[in-house]
């Protein structure tokens, strides 16, 4: 079984993955089932593993947090859905590139919904968009903008971090980094894409989509599990 619980509310960042590192603890020993968070938080910067001092190109315009997670520079704030997926990626198959497809194949099963084409590009991990309406690329190509961010890491084959999706977030706050150290591409949302879809509309769809790429049941909880 996989508990999913929904916080409402802003959930504070360090918080967050204190009870992370709590819960996949608990998996890994066998005391908890797997879970599925999904939380907002207040607006942020994060630091992943491979992220470049230079990327962040205004360090003070929002708290930033040095993190273990996959990949470069993050924002998170209002308006984004952040899905922190704990799960038993030795039971998956031990194949973390697999996993991590199957999480961009479980973002694009869900913007599929909302009747947008969520698209990989090799290099570049992450959830894309083309955006024809705008000028080409300087090598010609149509300009893309990226709506999903995934970063995750592992302990004792237990997921954590994960999945953040724009909805409607100001995206005017990721000028303040080179989101995921890519400076050729934008930054969308829903919202941006024309869609009046809410964190609710996504949420149920999520959920909905999760079986189908993963193939789990699941249980849902309405809790807050940070105070």
């Amino acid at each position: 079984m996989i508990e999913w619980i929904t916080t409402d509310g802003l959930t504070e960042y360090r918080a967050a993955e204190a009870w992370m590192e709590q819960r996949v603890a608990a998996i890994a020993a066998g005391e908890a089932d797997e879970c599925i968070w999904l939380v907002e938080h207040p607006a942020l910067y994060t630091a992943g593993t491979s992220a470049k001092a230079a990327d962040l190109t205004d360090p003070d315009r929002f708290p930033v947090y040095d993190t273990k997670r996959g990949g470069q520079y993050t924002y998170h704030g209002p308006g984004q859905r952040v899905v922190y997926v704990m799960l038993d990626v030795a039971k998956r198959g031990r194949d973390v590139r697999c996993f991590v497809r199957d999480l961009e194949a479980w973002v694009i099963a869900t913007l599929d919904q909302f009747n947008i084409r969520g698209e990989i590009r090799q290099g570049r991990v992450g959830v894309w968009v083309e955006r024809p309406e705008k000028p080409r690329n300087s090598d010609g190509s149509t300009a893309e903008d990226k709506i999903a961010a995934i970063g995750i890491r592992l302990r004792k084959w237990i997921s954590f971090h994960g999945i953040s999706i724009n909805v409607e977030p100001d995206l005017s706050h990721f000028t303040g980094i080179v989101p995921c150290g890519i400076t050729e591409h934008g930054v969308t949302s829903l919202v941006d894409l024309g869609l009046p879809v809410t964190m609710d509309d996504l949420d149920v769809v999520l959920r909905d989509q999760f079986r189908f790429v993963f193939g789990d049941a699941d249980q849902g909880v309405d809790t807050n599990p940070v105070s």
